[in-house]
């Protein structure tokens, strides 16, 4: 099988949505410090690229979650494979996510997350895919709704590959002749 990617959202569209998303969580934390979630490994280009256009003061952490190991889709199974190492007790905390798709992880993260006693918690994901939506999630920054494919780029992977590339696209599979 050989793997293609058709391009779905290019990269200056993306950059656009990120600035208007950053208006809009600039206004909504106005006055406040806000303090970036990142999930590892796939939200790192969204988170990087969102705060730097964030005029509120930002602080950033990481987290580390699998739950599709090499594979096409979910394994069911959530795995915390590293953890915040700063203390959100207290904070504006913003979720960063890639993509959220049945939202199981989400759900895992949030719960772990609140019990954590934030002074506030929302979630911003760069896409979301309501057609695959298990769980009830609320999202309050969303980039782009899209279909049921599988998306590769802009830090999304397909077993490690295509994080680098600029835009966001549809990972195919076409028999070699």
């Amino acid at each position: 099988m050989k793997e293609t990617i058709v391009k779905r959202i290019d990269e200056d569209t993306i950059r656009n949505r990120i600035i208007e998303m950053a208006g809009q969580i600039d206004r909504d934390y106005e006055g406040k410090k806000l303090h970036m979630a990142c999930v590892l490994k796939g939200s790192v280009y969204f988170a990087c690229e969102l705060s730097k256009h964030l005029k509120v003061p930002v602080t950033i952490d990481f987290m580390s979650l699998s739950s599709y190991g090499d594979g096409m889709t979910s394994q069911g199974v959530i795995t915390l494979n590293q953890d915040l190492t700063q203390s959100i007790a207290g904070k504006d905390v913003l979720l960063v996510e890639d993509i959220i798709d049945s939202g199981w992880t989400l759900f895992y993260v949030e719960n772990m997350l609140l019990k954590r006693e934030p002074a506030s918690f929302e979630v911003c994901t760069l896409l979301s895919k309501t057609a695959r939506r298990e769980t009830d999630v609320f999202i309050k920054y969303t980039g782009f709704e899209i279909e049921d494919y599988f998306a590769v780029g802009y830090g999304l992977d397909y077993a490690q590959k295509y994080r680098n590339i600029p835009y966001i696209g549809e990972l195919q599979f076409k028999e070699e002749q």
